[in-house]
Order: structure tokens, then C-alpha cells, then sequence
């Protein structure tokens, strides 16, 4: 009998029991052993089917020597980081799905384990019950990887799809999706960008072997987008979304950051809807890859945790390609990128023409909007400081995953 602990019971970790409980066969055929949980770390004792497995006291998870496989669904830094420690120090594996934690501490807690000879696995961190990771540093482990692109919040990209499919307000459809349990009673992370942009950074420390420090990261939600904005975009071919990039620049720097984008109906990540998150990454030798599905949720995460779980305890060779060095140099401004720009201005055609030159009008009645040429952020800034801009955002080239190539 395989014995492991879950730090925290709330939806994560219940999910977790929940996969070990009614997989135990499948799972049991593939470790050749049964696999149990044997504690679960609480701050609060509450009745329920895992009441006697629960305890407040840590050391008694970090001191039992049957304990293998720590699952870590606390969140946050404080307390799960310290507990993270104590456990890769005591000998254990640790699986997480706490995002903000690898992003801000993953290289030096991957340091850690390759020390004490155990893994520490993240695979759920980024796209839930996707597995994006493990393809990336592995699959994909031949190839160059020039960009990262994705939808990467369930949450944004749901009152996005109700803003498109029913006109509704951005507060109207926040309010959906909080009845619905897709967003939280404070939604700041997911609607300012935050969440997505944790999930970037994990990705761009994978994909380019340096460390992305997530405070350099710009990150931009959706709470100031208009329905407006919305229905000029639809009228012109194009969806909004939220997007997070990682991409590799010419001369061996790297940038990222996270915002919403006018992307082109045909773009494969325009019919990604309601709570789903798609991943595309851009390899030299495979080209653009895509990866969909459910990116957060109970079981989904749980899915990808306890297959994080089942990876430490077979015999297969440790993961030593799950990396990064500490090294955060190279990071550069994602305004130097350059993409074409949808602007929505209070002014007329003559003002926004004076300011960039031949532009695509989008839409002129009393407010203008428009598509300019590619250019940089830092020239898009520039060449607008003498409109009353209402709305600015890029736009992402049908034909790339946003490899910076201009649209």
C-alpha cells in the first residue's frame, strides 16, 4: 500500500481524495500497489467522509516515513511554501496545482528536490486537467521553442463568451459567472490578469530555461473592456480574448505578458468558449501545437495532480528536464513586440489618420475605431498621445500563435 497526504480539503484536495477513491483500480493496475491517503493537513476539523484522516499538526505528515507523496492544494506562498520545503527536505515528492507558488519559488523548490533525489511536479499549475507541461518539456524536447500563447483563465474567457453570445455587460456576466461557481466572490486574480499571468510565467521558465520574475511581467485583464469594444470587434471578423504570451526574441531575449487581443475568427483559439482554455505552443521543428480543454475545475485538476502523484512513484527515470535556471536576465519590455493595434478613440477618422497615418476603420459614428499598421507599443503609445483613446488593444495574427510577427 502506497501511502500519500493532501495539505488542504477545499476543492482541489477533495478532487484529489475523490480520483484516489473511485480510480483505485486503474490506478492500483498501473503502480502495481494500492494507493491511499493516509492524512489530510486541515486548519479546521469539519465531519465528512475524510474526518479521520484529518490533522493540524504537519510535522506529524513530515516525520511519517510512510507517507511518500506529499499533494500540496493550500495555495498561496506563505504556508504552502514552508510546507513544501519540509517535506522535500524530509525525503518526500510533492505534487501541486498552486500556481502562484511555482512561479514565484518553483526554481529554487526544484532545486530542492533534485537535492534530497525527489520530484516536485507541477503539471496542474497551468492548464488544470490539460497536460501542456509535460508535453512541452518533454514531447516537444527536440524543438527550439520560440513562443507560448493561450487563454489561460476559465473564468475571463466565459464572461468574454457571454458578452459575445448575449450582449451582456462585463458586470452581468461576472455576476453569471459567480452564480455558477466559475468565478470567486473576489474575482480580482482572474478578471485583472493575474491568475493568467502566473500561468505565463511557468510557462516561459519551461519553454525558455530562464527564470521569468512574475513582477516584470506586465499584466492586464478585462475589467475595463466595453461591450462595445466587443460588438465593433465581432462586426469586423474577430473575437476578443484574453491572452498570455511568452515569446523568444530575436538576439536571445525573451518577453511575456498577459492582455486581451483582437484575434481573427479563423485563428483556432477564436472558438475556444464558455470555461475552456486552450494552449498553443510554437516549436522550430513542429510548428504551432495546440492544446484544449478544461483548464480548471475539481476533478480535472485532480486528474492532473494524481497523475503527477503516480509519475513520482514509478520507476521511470526522475524528471530532471522540469527546470530552470535562477538566472532572471534577458527579460525585455513586451512593448517592443510589434502587432498591428485596435484603437476606439473619441475623435473622428481625420484625427486618428493624422496620428498613424492609413488606417482600417472599424467603426465611425460619434467614436471611431480602427485598425493601425504594425508597430511597437512603445511607437502605438507614441503616435496616440494626441487622441482621447477609449480603448487600445493588439491584434493577433490569424496565420501565428503571436509569434511577434506582425498582423
Amino acid at each position: 500500500m502506497i501511502q500519500i497526504a493532501i495539505l488542504g480539503l477545499g476543492t482541489v484536495g477533495t478532487g484529489v481524495a475523490r480520483v484516489v477513491a473511485e480510480n483505485a483500480r486503474q490506478i492500483e493496475r498501473k503502480l502495481g500497489e494500492a494507493l491511499q491517503v493516509k492524512a489530510v493537513l486541515v486548519r479546521h476539523f469539519k465531519d465528512g467522509p475524510y474526518r479521520q484522516l484529518m490533522t493540524d499538526d504537519f510535522s506529524k505528515i513530515e516525520g511519517d516515513d510512510e507517507i511518500r507523496v506529499v499533494v500540496e492544494t493550500i495555495g498561496g506562498v506563505d504556508a504552502a511554501y514552508e510546507y513544501t520545503k519540509r517535506a522535500l527536505s524530509a525525503g518526500k515528492h510533492v505534487v501541486t496545482a498552486n500556481k502562484q507558488l511555482v512561479a514565484e519559488r518553483g526554481c529554487e523548490l526544484l532545486a530542492l528536490a533534485r537535492r534530497k533525489n525527489v520530484s516536485y511536479l507541477f503539471e496542474a499549475s497551468v492548464g488544470g486537467g490539460i497536460p501542456v507541461l509535460h508535453p512541452l518539456t518533454q514531447c516537444m524536447a527536440a524543438n527550439r521553442i520560440d513562443e507560448v500563447c493561450g487563454i489561460l483563465n476559465g473564468t475571463t474567457n466565459y464572461i468574454l463568451t457571454r458578452m459575445v453570445r448575449t450582449g451582456a455587460f462585463f458586470s452581468d456576466a461576472l455576476r453569471e459567472a459567480q452564480a455558477k461557481g466559475y468565478a470567486e466572490a473576489d474575482p480580482t486574480a482572474d478578471v485583472e490578469g493575474v491568475d493568467a499571468g502566473r500561468k505565463i510565467c511557468i510557462l516561459a521558465d519551461l519553454a525558455f530555461g530562464r527564470q521569468t520574475d512574475p513582477e516584470r511581467v506586465p499584466m492586464e485583464g478585462i475589467g475595463r473592456l466595453s461591450l462595445r469594444d466587443v460588438k465593433i470587434a465581432g462586426r469586423a471578423g474577430y473575437r476578443i480574448k484574453l491572452l498570455g504570451r511568452a515569446v523568444r526574441l530575436p538576439g536571445g531575449g525573451r518577453t511575456a505578458y498577459v492582455a486581451p487581443h483582437l484575434i481573427p475568427e479563423d485563428h483556432p483559439m477564436a472558438g475556444v468558449e464558455d470555461v475552456f482554455n486552450a494552449v498553443m505552443i510554437r516549436g522550430n521543428a513542429t510548428g504551432d501545437v495546440m492544446f484544449y480543454g478544461r483548464g480548471a475545475g475539481e476533478l480535472p485538476t485532480a486528474s492532473a495532480c494524481v497523475a503527477d502523484v503516480m509519475e513520482c512513484l514509478q520507476a521511470s527515470p526522475k524528471r530532471d528536464e522540469i527546470g530552470w535556471s535562477p538566472d532572471a536576465g534577458g527579460f525585455e519590455d513586451p512593448e517592443k513586440l510589434k502587432s498591428r493595434y485596435y484603437f476606439r478613440v473619441e475623435g473622428s477618422l481625420t484625427d486618428a489618420a493624422m496620428a498613424f497615418g492609413q488606417v482600417e476603420v472599424l467603426s465611425e459614428d460619434g467614436e471611431t475605431a480602427f485598425l493601425t499598421d504594425a508597430l511597437s507599443g512603445a511607437e502605438a503609445a507614441r503616435q496616440s498621445r494626441s487622441l482621447n483613446v477609449l480603448a487600445r488593444m493588439r491584434v493577433l495574427d490569424s496565420g501565428s500563435a503571436g509569434s511577434g510577427r506582425e498582423a
